[in-house]
């Protein structure tokens, strides 16, 4: 879970996952299936439009700079799993009028590049 949490399956497949942690793909699915009730992909997924949602949430950046920060490799996958998972295009949460507190600057580095 750590390594997800950290992004692994943002470059990496759920094979080299398994290679990494010394078991084969079907049985780190199992394993996942068994403990989590989803595949490692899904909990990646989640973590990543969670991740963007927070990010809408509490900074300025504009989307698309917001998808590639939140572990996507494009933006159109970025809109469709936020609009599958909350019902809505990401561009609905973005409103100044759905912001609530502060707003804080976040200076994230990419491995693309850096976002301000």
């Amino acid at each position: 879970m750590r390594l997800i949490e950290e992004g692994f399956l943002d470059e990496g497949s759920v094979a080299e996952l398994a290679d990494r942690l010394g078991v084969g793909p079907r049985h780190l699915l199992r394993l996942f299936l068994r403990h989590t009730g989803a595949p490692p992909s899904e909990i990646a997924a989640t973590r990543r439009v969670q991740a963007a949602k927070r990010l809408i949430d509490q900074t300025t950046l504009g989307l698309s700079d917001i998808a590639f920060a939140a572990g996507f490799r494009s933006v159109r996958r970025f809109n469709d799993e936020f609009r599958a998972t909350y019902g809505r295009p990401p561009s609905s949460s973005a409103e100044p009028s759905n912001h609530v507190g502060p707003q804080i600057e976040l200076n994230l580095l990419t491995r693309r590049r850096l976002i301000r």
